[in-house]
């Protein structure tokens, strides 16, 4: 469960430093900055203090957004992922070692058309792509969407993320699943590169992080829903 958890932690510093070269962000800063020289009586302490508190804010932002995000799956899915994945044929959960040492993780989890319309309206403010696509899931609407994937940092850029994704596609093949849906952050730019590489194709985004909406936007972080047919 460590590996999760690190896992999705380990995006904050991106998305913070993402957010934080925002042009927007980079004008606040100097901003109140200059705010603090100005009140501090020219002074540069006090630009620097008022400078770091917004710089503060943002990273208090990122950080809620994956912490939150990581203790809503801990507290559903993740709590018991014999239940869950294990004993539900809909479902499936593997893990990548080296001999001792977990190194990877890929979950697959089996959804319903339905499911996904009522998600995609409250995330997207009602925006779907048409029903065409639709047409080409299984006969009782349901496909897979890949709910987690997470590879240790030393095993990076060894192929074992595509042979993971891999793994999910054929199980998804096998339930009869037309096609493995997955949503990402902006920030995780080497993932979404992996993703493509692999064929999955961006369908729609939103700002929908389950924290604060407010955080959502001072931390800069779309979500981004991609998928492959299979």
């Amino acid at each position: 469960m460590s590996l999760f958890r690190d896992g999705i932690l380990e995006n904050v510093y991106p998305a913070f430093f993402k957010a934080m070269s925002n042009p927007d962000h980079i004008g606040v800063a100097l901003s109140i900055s200059m705010a603090g020289y100005v009140l501090g009586g020219s002074s540069y302490f006090q630009a620097l203090v008022f400078g770091s508190a917004w710089a503060g804010l943002i990273y208090y932002c990122c950080h809620e957004i994956y912490e939150t995000y990581m203790m809503r799956r801990l507290s559903t899915d993740m709590a018991d992922i014999q239940a869950n994945y294990l004993e539900n044929p809909d479902n499936g959960f593997w893990v990548a070692d080296d001999g001792p040492n977990v190194v990877g993780i890929v979950a697959v989890m089996g959804e319903k058309r339905g499911d996904e319309g009522e998600r995609c309206d409250s995330c997207n403010g009602g925006m779907m792509e048409g029903g065409s696509e639709f047409a080409q899931d299984a006969e009782d609407g349901s496909y897979g969407g890949l709910s987690s994937m997470v590879v240790v940092f030393p095993w990076r850029r060894k192929n074992l993320g595509s042979q993971l994704t891999q793994k999910a596609l054929d199980f998804c093949k096998e339930r009869g699943y037309a096609r493995l849906v997955l949503e990402i952050s902006s920030p995780q730019t080497a993932a979404i590169s992996l993703y493509t590489k692999l064929g999955f194709v961006q369908t729609t985004s939103h700002n929908n992080t389950h924290a604060n909406r407010w955080f959502s936007k001072l931390a800069r972080i779309n979500v981004m829903r991609m998928e492959k047919f299979i």
